[in-house]
């Protein structure tokens, strides 16, 4: 969707004073970095801010919702705001090497099977990856599995016995089409190297290896350490390590030594972006023969985040006279961290005559606590402190000015 989009009719649906919108008395909040949204001045119209991009927002989940609030200045209201963003098929599937090697022995039976280089789609539904075929030599085939979570897993399939003497190398177009109309296609081109005989696979120590790390762990550190024996010597013996299938940026956090089999962590880790993740690595000797296993790592979430308190409204000056419970600041307070680290308490520091109200799911009010008298105190710094349940934790604080206006109320 380009920028300037028009997205709802805010004014309209909220009923909203036009003059209050082109006076500055109705604003919009985003949380994040972007702002997505903005709010015409003149129409009350909600049109986008920037480009949207479903797939970098949204990656892998079906449904995408970007949230947004309107804050009305003068009755210090908070309407949510819920807009869908839906898929349209501007992804082919691709794969990420798209010119693949495989190794196969000429003792080989027919029907043996081979893992085949997978494409991703980032679209959903029928926009994502839907049908692999393969063309290109009588000697294979193609069978396509159904994973756990209902991926489709390519496989070569040997449809009749190979002969080196007859010819070393078969050369294979696989393409993979998602559902689109008209739908796209991405291909790899593999090349099947015939060789002599390799009688013995290599085998992983354990099927599947976990690992627990801290997100604070250094760049550079070891995670862990997969394993695998070839009972082959020479060059059918020599077992090479690398990954086959990794969760989408895995591949930029995670980094497989190829010699030694250790995993190795290429860029810092952040609970908040993702707390875990999966490889598929394989062990092929040289006789291309292999052996695959899952790693599972697990990032544990530290206290790296600060409670952030966003003033959303708040007055400069109040009557003395003004009742008790009167709203002075409409205040926000979030925490990025899980768990207990997430979980925010706030206060006011004593002696002032206000009191902290909570308002709505992270909302707070700061409203009087008793009537005011401007001959007592004609102004107030009231501190609001908030800190979350980390271990130590982590606080942070905002400071409300506030002028008291005199009322004659002294003869």
């Amino acid at each position: 969707m380009p920028k300037g989009s028009f997205v709802g009719d805010v004014a309209k649906d909220l009923a909203m004073d036009l003059t209050a919108l082109q006076d500055g008395g109705v604003r919009l909040v985003s949380e994040g970095r972007t702002q997505y949204f903005s709010l015409h001045g003149k129409t009350g119209h909600l049109v986008t801010a920037e480009r949207i991009d479903r797939e970098q927002l949204c990656r892998l989940v079906e449904k995408c919702v970007l949230r947004c609030e309107v804050i009305e200045e003068a009755h210090m209201k908070v309407y949510e705001v819920e807009v869908e963003i839906t898929d349209i098929n501007d992804n082919a599937p691709s794969f990420k090497e798209t010119e693949v090697e495989e190794r196969i022995s000429e003792m080989t039976t027919p029907g043996s099977r081979f893992p085949l280089t997978r494409a991703q789609d980032p679209d959903v539904g029928r926009n994502s990856l839907q049908s692999y075929e393969l063309s290109g030599d009588e000697h294979f085939s193609l069978a396509v599995q159904a994973g756990p979570g209902g991926e489709q897993r390519p496989e070569l399939v040997l449809a009749k016995a190979l002969d080196r003497e007859e010819a070393a190398f078969h050369e294979l177009v696989l393409r993979a089409s998602d559902g689109g109309e008209p739908p796209r296609t991405g291909t790899a081109r593999i090349r099947v190297s015939v060789l002599d005989a390799n009688d013995n696979a290599p085998a992983f120590s354990q099927a599947e290896y976990t690992v627990r790390v801290a997100e604070d762990v250094p760049v550079g550190s070891v995670l862990v350490t997969v394993t695998a024996t070839d009972a082959d010597e020479g060059v059918n013996g020599d077992v090479k390590y690398s990954l086959k299938k990794f969760m989408d940026q895995a591949s930029q956090i995670f980094e497989l030594e190829a010699a030694t089999g250790e995993v190795r962590l290429v860029r810092s880790l952040d609970f908040e972006e993702g707390n875990s993740y999966e490889l598929e690595v394989q062990a092929r000797d040289g006789g291309g023969l292999f052996d695959t296993a899952k790693v599972t790592i697990t990032v544990i979430d530290v206290n790296d985040n600060v409670p952030e308190i966003s003033v959303r409204s708040a007055l400069n000056s109040i009557s003395e006279d003004s009742p008790p419970g009167t709203v002075v600041a409409l205040l926000h307070v979030q925490d990025s961290d899980s768990g207990a680290n997430g979980q925010v308490t706030c206060s006011l520091d004593g002696g002032a005559p206000f009191r902290l109200q909570s308002s709505r799911g992270s909302y707070y009010s700061v409203v009087t606590a008793r009537e005011l008298d401007r001959e007592e105190v004609s102004e107030y710094n009231v501190t609001v402190r908030a800190a979350d349940g980390g271990s130590p934790p982590l606080r942070s604080s905002a400071v409300l000015a506030l002028r008291v206006l005199d009322v004659n109320d002294n003869a």
